[in-house]
């Protein structure tokens, strides 16, 4: 429905369900920038990516050329644009989320917007929103470590991270449309694949997988981008009124899918999935000091120095 009273009109795109840890939050942050700007700005969201069926760059090219003005993705899927997103993916990086929301938020946060500004995109400041620690989920049999993995068909998203990380445990990475996931492990054409405990339950995963293995092997979440263009056009006031916002129901977002993911292993074990925790030790030996030094130098200095200043020496 046209809103003639908007002068800043848009849709902002994720790709999770209606009924997910994502989505009444952006809801709730465009209604309030709706309402605080006298509709002025009126964005509508939009769950599953709209029923597109495009690959997440082709959405993102769709933000820079302003077809989309807002999405929420994982950082590493832009890798190919700007390298050093690909930080948020590395493998044991993270000791906390606290640690992920220091680094983003902050000084490394600030040249990754530098990073993508150059692109077209606005990497909205404090707008990563929080999908969790990933594990490991598996509809034949449970992951104990590293030895486990060795052939294994897994389903990764988008990200050569994903499939360095995976190759590097001898695995078979498999890229699939998230969307796409529940009927290919239905299906059998895919053993296992990973993912945050909040996925596992809004994409009803639990119907079509048995184990969940305990690996924490990546943080993940969804970083807010927009249209350059289209933000550029905006007032400061106007712009200061979305950011008031973005951090206001982020920060709700976070601390919701925090308490989801911890609650969540005992509501997966009653819809009968089994859960145990796997060795990682063992993964972090495959991965040996020569893959951080490979993604080191991916990444850049300047964004790996930012990222050591949090979380400490990691080449």
């Amino acid at each position: 429905m046209i809103n003639a009273k908007a002068k800043w009109q848009g849709r902002q795109f994720h790709y999770q369900p209606e009924k997910s840890h994502v989505h009444p939050f952006l809801v709730g942050l465009w209604n309030a920038v709706r309402e605080e700007t006298n509709g002025l700005v009126d964005i509508e969201v939009y769950a599953d990516n709209g029923g597109t069926k495009l690959a997440h760059l082709e959405v993102v090219d769709q933000v820079i050329d302003g077809q989309i003005q807002f999405y929420a993705l994982m950082g590493s899927i832009m890798g190919p644009l700007v390298p050093a997103m690909n930080i948020q993916s590395l493998p044991f990086i993270f000791r906390n989320s606290e640690d992920v929301y220091a680094s983003m938020d902050g000084a490394l946060g600030d040249f990754l917007r530098q990073e993508l500004h150059s692109k077209g995109v606005y990497l909205l400041p404090s707008g990563l929103m929080e999908n969790g620690f990933r594990h490991i989920v598996t509809n034949n049999r449970p992951i104990f470590n590293a030895a486990d993995l060795e052939g294994l068909t897994i389903r990764i998203p988008e990200g050569e991270v994903f499939e360095d990380t995976f190759k590097a445990f001898g695995a078979h990475p498999v890229q699939l449309f998230v969307l796409e996931l529940y009927e290919a492990l239905r299906n059998g054409s895919l053993q296992a694949q990973e993912n945050p405990l909040a996925i596992i339950e809004s994409l009803k995963l639990y119907e079509v997988t048995k184990y969940i293995s305990k690996t924490s092997h990546m943080w993940s979440g969804f970083n807010i981008i927009g249209c350059l263009s289209f933000w550029e056009s905006m007032p400061i006031d106007i712009q200061e009124i979305i950011l008031k916002n973005v951090k206001k129901f982020v920060d709700q977002q976070r601390e919701y899918t925090v308490n989801l993911n911890h609650n969540l292993s005992e509501t997966l074990q009653n819809r009968g999935m089994v859960i145990n925790v796997a060795d990682t030790s063992t993964f972090r030996n495959h991965l040996g000091k020569n893959f951080y030094q490979k993604w080191k130098n991916e990444v850049g200095d300047h964004a790996w120095n930012l990222l050591e200043e949090q979380v400490g020496k990691l080449v």
